[in-house]
């Protein structure tokens, strides 16, 4: 067997990380680029897939008042676990009762209602992209809606119901099913490019960085995707059962497992860089990530938002709720804005995760918070969208 020299074995690899969307650790002497790529924060006006964006980081570039009150509210008649997204003024929401609805972002005024069969929409939340908007219901239907009249464009059924919330990119629509895959489809015609088959349901929603995929799997590994083709680049083990997506920054994707821990995977090195475990509270996390600089802001099943240092995952800060936090925060403005299934929507400063303002819903709320042009909406377990201004 021929030998390959360690630096050429080193530039293949890296060469085709780079290929892959990894971003490069700079040479000593090199200042690091941000880990806050323009590319990582939605616009101020939109919000327009599941984190706001593919890297699925949670923040946004809106600025939002000093104390948050309700503009409208809107009665769906069923629960609301799908998070919403807003684009163009409208907010797009999901529903148990089988709808996917357009709100008017101002008033919250129906602009038109489009019908699934089956179960309804659960966890899977809407993405805007190119004139349609996509989402993925409990009959494991994925569905293209038009965004100006709410008519069907496309629908492609897959062998079990959806929670994975569809992500656009390069004409392709990525979108998981428990039916254990992950489906590339063209978003123009719903035709199926690539499937790739993995190990358990595919529940999590796909990160996306420069060509690649990663989804972090309820068969306990990560998984880095090649967009283009469907072939699998790596997989490291989490360690633990996953439901909660894997956000990028800085080279690592940042996701919390049911083996109550929170890991940062290097994409370079493929290998987890840490481990968080809070020293007393042994509790799964379900919450999805949000990455402002420097940190890594999620809710946990044992009560708390969690506040950890994205270099090291050492605590900076927590919060207790008087529930589970499910829902996953949005970060804008220096705020952290998150729900709980105490009914509760939690504001804290990110600096130092104490209280600025909470608002008493009266459900609980798995759904996330969604911000755009200075609002927010979120969906509860009673059916009530609420909008704030």
């Amino acid at each position: 067997m021929t030998r390959t020299p360690d630096g050429r074995r080193r530039f293949l690899r890296q060469a085709s990380l780079a290929a892959a969307g990894v971003a490069l650790a700079p040479r000593k002497g090199r200042p690091a680029a941000s880990v806050l790529p323009a590319a990582a924060v939605a616009p101020a006006d939109a919000w327009p897939q599941f984190r706001g964006t593919p890297m699925l980081s949670g923040l946004s570039a809106t600025t939002l008042p000093d104390k948050l009150t309700v503009a409208w509210e809107w009665e769906a008649g069923d629960a609301i676990e799908s998070s919403a997204a807003i684009a163009g003024g409208v907010v797009y929401v999901g529903t148990r009762a089988g709808e996917l609805v357009a709100l008017e972002l101002g008033s919250g005024k129906v602009v038109w209602r489009y019908k699934v069969a089956g179960d309804g929409i659960g966890e899977s939340s809407p993405c805007v992209a190119g004139g349609a908007v996509y989402v993925g219901d409990l009959a494991g239907q994925v569905h293209a809606v038009d965004v100006q009249n709410g008519k069907a464009l496309w629908t492609h059924k897959t062998g079990q119901e959806i929670k994975s919330s569809p992500v656009v990119v390069d004409s392709r629509v990525l979108i998981g099913s428990y039916d254990q895959s992950l489906y590339a489809l063209e978003a123009k015609g719903g035709r199926v490019l690539w499937k790739l088959e993995t190990d358990g349901p595919v529940h999590a929603t796909a990160s996306v960085s420069d060509g690649a995929c990663y989804v972090s799997g309820c068969d306990e590994a990560l998984r880095a995707i090649r967009i283009a083709n469907g072939t699998e680049i790596f997989q490291v083990p989490s360690g633990g059962y996953t439901g909660a997506s894997a956000a990028l920054a800085g080279g690592r994707a940042c996701y919390g497992t049911f083996e109550n821990q929170v890991l940062a995977v290097d994409l370079l090195a493929r290998k987890p860089a840490w481990r968080y475990e809070h020293p007393e509270r042994k509790f799964p996390f379900y919450s999805s990530a949000a990455l402002p600089e420097g940190r890594v802001i999620l809710g946990g099943r044992d009560k708390l938002v969690h506040c950890l240092d994205a270099a090291t995952g050492s605590s900076l800060w927590t919060f207790a709720t008087r529930a589970r936090v499910d829902s996953s925060p949005a970060v804008a403005g220096g705020r952290v804005y998150v729900g709980s299934s105490d009914g509760r929507l939690y504001v804290l400063d990110l600096g130092t995760g104490s209280l600025v303002q909470e608002h008493a819903i009266g459900a609980p709320l798995t759904a996330s918070p969604a911000l755009a042009s200075s609002r927010l909406a979120i969906g509860s377990e009673d059916g009530l969208v609420v909008c704030f201004r």
